[in-house]
C-alpha cells in the first residue's frame, strides 16, 4: 500500500525509530557482529537495524536506516529495498552481463541501499528510485554476496552535507560487515572533463576508488589485466625532462610546459622526476588551503615576472551566423523514428545542458540525457546531427573546446518571435578564453598536464602511438572490483565454500555455460556440525539462493563419499575448505527462462579487439553469421547509426562483389 509523504514522515515520528552514528556505521560491532554469509546476515541486518516503512517500491518490502551525522547532526535516511526476482520486471542483470557474471545462477533476491539526494530524504521513493543516477550512494547487492556499487555523489554531485569519501567510507563498511563477497563498480567519473580513472590512475597507480580496494576487473574492448597495468606504467614513468625537450622540438607552447614543471619542482620537498611525481604532488597542493605559504609564494611571483603577458585573451569578432529551426530540420532528416520523437529529445538535451550551465562532452549530455530516454540509438542520432540548430529559445552549438580539445556541447538563449522560423541569423560572439599563468591555478596546471601530455603527448612517430595506445587502454578500462576473501576466524563456527557439481544429463542438455567458474555457495555451521547437518545446510542455501536450485538434492560431499552422515566434521576437514557438492535436481521447468544472470539469449562475440564477450559497449552484429562485434571495432562512429545491413570482414570477404552488393539492394527496400 502506497501512502503519501507527509503520512510516511509522520508515522515515521510515532515509531521513534533507533539512529547510528553515520561515522561509525559497519565498524566492528556496530551496530552488531554478522557471523553467517551476506544471505542470512542481510536479514538480521533488516531486522536489528532497519524500520519496515508503510509504503512500497513496486511492490517491494523497504525499510530505512535513520544515520546521524556526527559533525552537523544532520539525519541521513539509507533506504534498503528487497526485490523479489520472481515479480521483477528486469529479473536478469545487466551489471552482471558486463563485467563477465552472465554464468552466475540468477539469485532470488536482490537489495538495494540507497541514499537519496538531499531534497528527496523525506519523500516516499518512488518507482523510478532504480534508474536514477541522483542518489549519493546506490548500491545492489544479490544475495549470494556478489554485487554493485551504481552510484556515488558526494559534494560535487548534490550534497550540501557529505562528501564522496565519507560516503564510500559508509559504504565499504557496510559491505564489510555484511560479508559480501564481490562488488563492482564502473568508473566513469570525471572532474570536469578529467576521466579520474586516468588521471588517478597515472598519479597513484589506481583509480579513485582503489582507496578501498578496488582492482582491476575487466577491460572494455579486449583490454587485459597485464595491458591496463603495463599501461600505467608507461604513462606514469614519461620523464619531465623529455617533456620539456619534446614540447620545444614539436613546436608546442614549451615556456608553458617548462613553467608548469619549473614552478612545481620548487614548490616541492622532494625531487619530482615523473608525471606521476608531479601530478600527485599538484593533487595534494590542489587540497590544501587556498592562500599558500610563504615557501610558496616566491616561486609563484617568479614565475609572474617571467611570463610577460599574465593574463591571456583570444576573442573572435561577432558574426553574423544563419541558424535552422530543429523542427524544420528534423522534417528533413532521413529518421527512423518520427519528427516529435527527434524534437523530444532535442528538448532533453536542451534541457541537460541548461541544467549543467556550461559546456558538457557528449558523452555528459548523452548520460544526463538516458535519465529521461531510454532508447539510446535515438540519442545518438539526434546528438550526431544537432549542431548550430534552434530548440525552443536556444541555439545548440558543438564546437572543440581550446584547452582541453574535447568536443563540447553548449547553448546560447535567443529571444523575440524569430525563434518559430525555419531559418534565423542571429550575431553570436564567440566566448573569451583565458589562460592563467603556471603556479595560480593548480587545477587549471593539471587540466593542462592532461590534455597536453596524457592526450596528445608527442616524442616521435612510434611513441606517440604507443602514448596513445596506452592512455586509450586506460580509459577502456572502468571495471574494477573489491573481492573479501573467505575468513577462517577463531570463532565456534565452520565455514566452507560449497560449488555444485550436477549430474551428466544436467551437464550435457541444461547447464549451457561453464560451470565450473561459477562462484560457489558460502556455508556456515557449528563447529560440531556433523557431515549429514552439513549437507542439509548446504541444501537449504542452495534453494534459498538461486532460481534454479529451488529442487536441488545433495546426494554426497566431495571428499566425504562413503562416509557416515553422523561423523563429525571438526578434525575430518578444515574450516574454509572448497567443497565440491554432488547432487540433481536443477529446476529446468517454470524457472528455466531463470537460469543465467546473463540472460535466457544466447549469443556469440567475436570482436577484432579481442572480446569474445559482452563488456557493456555498443555492439553489432552481422546480418549474415549473427556474430556480435564493436562498432568502433567496426569503423562505425559513436555518432554515426548503425547501418541497416551490416557484414563482418570475414562474411564480407567471403561473399561475390555481385552478391554483396544484392543484400545492399534487400535492404534499401526492407
Amino acid at each position: 500500500m502506497e501512502i503519501t509523504m507527509s503520512e510516511a514522515i509522520k508515522n515515521k515520528r510515532k515509531r521513534n525509530p533507533k539512529r547510528y552514528g553515520f561515522h561509525t556505521f559497519g565498524d566492528p560491532g556496530c551496530p552488531i557482529t554478522f557471523t553467517g554469509p551476506f544471505r542470512d546476515n542481510i536479514r538480521v541486518f533488516l531486522q536489528e537495524c532497519g524500520e519496515i516503512e508503510d509504503f512500497n517500491v513496486q511492490g517491494m518490502p523497504t525499510w530505512c536506516t535513520l544515520l546521524v551525522n556526527e559533525k552537523n547532526g544532520v539525519v541521513v535516511p539509507l533506504y534498503t529495498i528487497e526485490e523479489s526476482i520472481k515479480h521483477s520486471l528486469r529479473p536478469f542483470c545487466d551489471y552482471c552481463r558486463c563485467i563477465g557474471w552472465s554464468h552466475h545462477f540468477v539469485s532470488k533476491r536482490r537489495y538495494h541501499l540507497i541514499i537519496p539526494v538531499d531534497d528527496e530524504w523525506h519523500k516516499v521513493p518512488n518507482k523510478s528510485v532504480f534508474d536514477l543516477h541522483t542518489h549519493l550512494l546506490h548500491g545492489l547487492i544479490h544475495c549470494n554476496g556478489f554485487g554493485h556499487l551504481l552510484c556515488i555523489n558526494g559534494l560535487e554531485g548534490g550534497s550540501k552535507f557529505l562528501c564522496g569519501r565519507e560516503i564510500m567510507d559508509l559504504w565499504d563498511r557496510i559491505c564489510n560487515a555484511l560479508r559480501t563477497r564481490k562488488i563492482t563498480v564502473e568508473d566513469v567519473s570525471k572532474k570536469r572533463s578529467m576521466d579520474l580513472r586516468l588521471l588517478y590512475g597515472v598519479a597513484y597507480g589506481h583509480p579513485w576508488f582503489g582507496r578501498w580496494g578496488y582492482k582491476f576487473c575487466q577491460g572494455s574492448f579486449g583490454v587485459t589485466e597485464h595491458k591496463y597495468i603495463t599501461a600505467i606504467d608507461m604513462l606514469s614513468s614519461i620523464n619531465l625532462n623529455n617533456i620539456i625537450e619534446d614540447f620545444i622540438k614539436s613546436g608546442k607552447d614549451r615556456n608553458h610546459i617548462k613553467q608548469i614543471i619549473r614552478i612545481y619542482r620548487e614548490m616541492s620537498e622532494t625531487q619530482l622526476i615523473t608525471i606521476r611525481d608531479l601530478l600527485r604532488f599538484m593533487l595534494v597542493t590542489h587540497k590544501s588551503p587556498s592562500k599558500p605559504p610563504n615557501s610558496v609564494v616566491k616561486p609563484i611571483t617568479r614565475s609572474l615576472q617571467q611570463q610577460r603577458s599574465p593574463l591571456k585573451d583570444i576573442s573572435n569578432n561577432i558574426k553574423q551566423i544563419k541558424y535552422k529551426n530543429f523542427g524544420s530540420f528534423a522534417v528533413e532528416m532521413a529518421s527512423r523514428w518520427p519528427v516529435r520523437r527527434l524534437e523530444y529529445a532535442a528538448e532533453v538535451i536542451v534541457g541537460a545542458l541548461k541544467e549543467n550551465g556550461a559546456g558538457m562532452s557528449r558523452q555528459e549530455v548523452r548520460d544526463a540525457a538516458r535519465l529521461h530516454i531510454g532508447d539510446t540509438g535515438l540519442l545518438d542520432f539526434v546528438l550526431k546531427s544537432i549542431n548550430n540548430l534552434i530548440v525552443g529559445n536556444h541555439v545548440v552549438l558543438r564546437a572543440t573546446n581550446p584547452s582541453t580539445r574535447i568536443l563540447e556541447f553548449t547553448i546560447h538563449e535567443i529571444g523575440g518571435d524569430d525563434v518559430s522560423k525555419p531559418n534565423v541569423t542571429i550575431c553570436v560572439a564567440a566566448p573569451t578564453i583565458h589562460t592563467s599563468p603556471a603556479g595560480l591555478d593548480v587545477y587549471q596546471d593539471v587540466l593542462y598536464l592532461y590534455t597536453q601530455v596524457l592526450l596528445g603527448y608527442s616524442k616521435c612517430k612510434s611513441l606517440t602511438e604507443l602514448t596513445g595506445l596506452a592512455t586509450q587502454t586506460v580509459l577502456d578500462s572502468k571495471h574494477f572490483v573489491k573481492e573479501w576473501p573467505l575468513r577462517d576466524e577463531e570463532d565456534e563456527l565452520l565455514r566452507f565454500l560449497c560449488r555444485v557439481m550436477p549430474s551428466c544429463v544436467e551437464l550435457e542438455t541444461e547447464l549451457t555455460r561453464p560451470f565450473l567458474t561459477s562462484p560457489g555457495e558460502l556455508v556456515v555451521v557449528p563447529l560440531h556440525a556433523t557431515v549429514g547437518e552439513l549437507k542439509m545446510a548446504v541444501e537449504c542455501a542452495l534453494r534459498d539462493t538461486y532460481c534454479v536450485l529451488e529442487k536441488f538434492v545433495v546426494r554426497d560431499l566431495g571428499g566425504f563419499e562413503g562416509v557416515d552422515d553422523e561423523e563429525v566434521l571438526f578434525g575430518a576437514v578444515e574450516s574454509g575448505a572448497q567443497i565440491w557438492v554432488l547432487g540433481s535436481g536443477v529446476d529446468v521447468g517454470n524457472n528455466d527462462q531463470l537460469k543465467y544472470e546473463g540472460g535466457a539469449d544466447s549469443w556469440t562475440v567475436d570482436c577484432s579487439c579481442g572480446a569474445r564477450d559482452d563488456d557493456g559497449e555498443r555492439m553489432v552484429a552481422c546480418d549474415i553469421c549473427e556474430v556480435w562485434q564493436h562498432t568502433r571495432c567496426s569503423g562505425i562512429d559513436d555518432a554515426q547509426a548503425v547501418p541497416p545491413l551490416f557484414l563482418c570482414a570475414r562474411c564480407s570477404a567471403s561473399l561475390m562483389p555481385s552478391r554483396v552488393e544484392n543484400y545492399c539492394m534487400e535492404a534499401e527496400y526492407a
